[in-house]
């Protein structure tokens, strides 16, 4: 999959070198794709309503 080049790091991205995050980026369709920054040749993609869900569920603990 080629690289959008909009990868955006989580604020909760933690340690000192900054590799171990979480990043998403938009395309032009409806989806959001999101990749591990010490794997990003791996991309999952997914709707933005499904990926509220999820953080939804993070959030209050309940699944989604």
């Amino acid at each position: 999959m080629t690289s959008t080049g909009n990868w955006q790091k989580s604020s909760f991205s933690g340690g000192s070198d900054g590799n171990n995050c979480l990043e998403l980026a938009s395309t032009a369709t409806p989806a959001v794709l999101l990749r591990e920054s010490v794997t990003p040749a791996t991309v999952l993609t997914t709707t933005p309503t499904a990926l509220a869900h999820l953080l939804a569920g993070i959030r209050t603990g309940t699944p989604a």
